[in-house]
């Protein structure tokens, strides 16, 4: 059993990512890692911080995103490239955020008004996922999902048995990965109802390719400067 969440007409949200391998806005730098901002009933939340700070300050600076009025981060898991950002980014943020460890739920957790934790999934690799309330479903985002994507979907099916899911984005995990793997993997999404996908980082290019063929206009090609607005 989850825990008792109940759904309270969401207002719009945004998601902004900052630092990704993949590119959207070519005024912007590219690093290998994640990284993305969720602005949601007025918190600004930091999922994840990319692999080093100069990279991530300098797209918030071009993207006119103050630093200073991030009050929430959240850490997908303890690997380099989501968490090599923090240290330069809270000495910008004046240790104004609360910072919020993969290893911090061992369960399911709200964090925020429509925001939760899956908890802590995973045997060798501990990692945590992000599921945000909106009026079209439900997001899941996702640092590297070394879980694996689909557990990570089906864990998150679990806890808001009641809701559908709208859209996932962020790391699949999935390079090098043959395309039966691949198609596998589509087929359960399918199956799970995911609406929306938005596969970046570690997701490798040909799972991007096979998802936009399968999704046509429900992919979003994300990436460094990419906006998702969610009324």
């Amino acid at each position: 059993m989850g825990p008792e969440i109940k759904f309270k007409e969401p207002k719009g949200i945004s998601i902004t990512t900052i630092y990704d391998n993949y590119l959207v806005n070519p005024n912007l730098k590219t690093g290998w890692g994640f990284s993305c901002l969720v602005e949601i009933d007025g918190k600004n939340i930091l999922f994840d911080t990319g692999a080093d700070s100069p990279t991530l300050l300098s797209n918030m600076e071009k993207m006119k995103i103050e630093p200073k009025q991030i009050d929430t981060i959240i850490l997908s898991h303890n690997h380099l490239d989501h968490i090599g950002g923090l240290e330069g980014f809270l000495e910008v943020n004046e240790q104004q955020a609360k910072v919020y460890q993969p290893t911090v739920f061992s369960k399911p957790t709200k964090i925020a008004n429509q925001v939760y934790s899956t908890g802590v999934l995973g045997k060798l690799i501990k990692e945590q996922s992000l599921i945000i309330e909106t009026t079209r479903g439900l997001v899941i985002l996702t640092g590297c999902a070394h879980p694996g994507i689909v557990n990570i979907v089906k864990k998150t099916k679990e806890i808001f048995s009641d809701q559908s899911i709208y859209l996932v984005l962020g790391g699949f995990h999935l390079s090098g990965s043959s395309d039966p793997e691949l198609k596998d993997i589509i087929t359960s999404f399918k199956e799970l109802g995911v609406q929306k996908t938005a596969p970046c980082h570690c997701s490798g290019d040909r799972c991007r390719e096979l998802f936009k063929q399968e999704y046509q206009e429900n992919f979003i090609a994300n990436g460094v400067g990419k906006i998702i607005e969610i009324e």
